[in-house]
């Protein structure tokens, strides 16, 4: 079994793992070098090209697990709506507006409709045999955000305002997403992938009382519903240092936490049933090689502190101005940690 794997399950492991999300991304001359001749989606959806871009921070930083190369917002397409996604960052043309707009959405067949991803999943597989390939998704909450409000927003106040002002919006809704993702999922699943990560990345624009209402449930529900065979799941949103207790209480494997909460109280939060993932700051990444060095020392310190069950990560992912020996410098680092046992 991977150390990675390992890890999710809180078993021991010789040094600690390490994956990064954004691990494929811009900061990589490889990646900019795809992008130049296609665009994000036709990248996204031409499964040889996914396949290779999951696969580049692999072998060229050693990291411990592959993330799929894909889009979060690939379901709500498949669901009927039209996407793009360009330099200007996603958008949802039509963005909905009504209960009548939720009616019209489908829950898409993702053998048929998201076929591409399940065929880079498998082109990955077959390319990393030693190293663990996660599958992720978007969260019910976060998906649906991005449906209403039509684009990224800092605060998602239509988002908001429309779901806990229609409770019967807000659920036929999230429970349509949920119903969606169960079938995503379960898919990538069955196509070889070993870990899901479900990113819940606007759950902090929620509060706590309006997460155990719009955003915890429709998580549950999903991961409750999930076909595995002790593949881990998890889960991981921004800003969400009180809202660890509801994500750990999902079901969920791991609890993903960002860099405003150190490990050692996320794990007073989230109790001793699950690992953590995290969280060194991704603007760490930008500071001379000794300063990151101490910041890494740091997490890895608390870490220990926290218990069994940590996956190295950053608290968000990769920004586009790191520079690559940095992250290979972090790589060398954790690797060169062993936790107590």
């Amino acid at each position: 079994m991977s150390r990675f794997l390992a890890a999710c399950r809180r078993e021991p492991v010789d040094r600690t793992p390490i994956w990064l999300m954004r691990q494929a991304g811009r900061y990589l001359p490889e990646y900019r070098a795809l992008r130049a001749k296609v665009s994000f989606l036709e990248l996204c959806k031409t499964p040889d090209l996914a396949a290779e871009v999951t696969a580049q921070p692999v072998d060229i930083l050693g990291v411990d697990a592959a993330i799929l190369f894909s889009d979060i917002l690939v379901v709500p397409e498949a669901m009927g709506m039209e996407l793009i996604l360009d330099d200007q960052g996603p958008q949802f043309p039509a963005p909905l507006q009504s209960r009548a707009d939720v009616e019209k959405l489908r829950v898409p067949d993702p053998e048929q409709e998201l076929r591409f991803v399940m065929e880079a999943i498998r082109r990955v597989r077959r390319r990393l045999e030693q190293v663990p390939l996660i599958g992720f998704c978007g969260g019910p909450w976060t998906l649906a955000a991005y449906m209403i409000e039509g684009r990224t927003s800092r605060s998602f106040e239509r988002a908001k305002a429309a779901l806990m002002g229609d409770e019967q919006m807000a659920h036929s809704l999230l429970g349509k997403i949920a119903d969606a993702l169960v079938l995503y999922l379960n898919a990538q699943l069955a196509a070889g992938a070993q870990a899901l990560q479900i990113f819940d990345s606007w759950a902090g624009a929620l509060g706590p009382e309006d997460y155990a209402h719009l955003g915890a449930p429709y998580l549950a529900r999903v991961i409750q519903s999930l076909r595995r065979d002790g593949q881990p799941v998890i889960v991981f949103g921004v800003e969400t240092g009180e809202l660890l207790a509801q994500l750990a209480a999902t079901g969920a494997d791991v609890v993903g936490v960002d860099w405003r909460v150190p490990l050692d109280e996320a794990r007073g939060r989230v109790g001793p049933a699950v690992a953590l993932q995290g969280n060194l700051d991704p603007a760490s990444l930008l500071l001379p090689l000794p300063e990151l060095r101490k910041r890494v020392a740091r997490v890895l310190e608390l870490a220990d502190r926290a218990g069994p069950g940590h996956v190295f990560n950053l608290g968000h992912g990769v920004l586009p101005s790191t520079p690559v020996e940095s992250v290979k410098a972090l790589v060398e680092q954790v690797h060169a940690h062993t936790p107590p046992r």
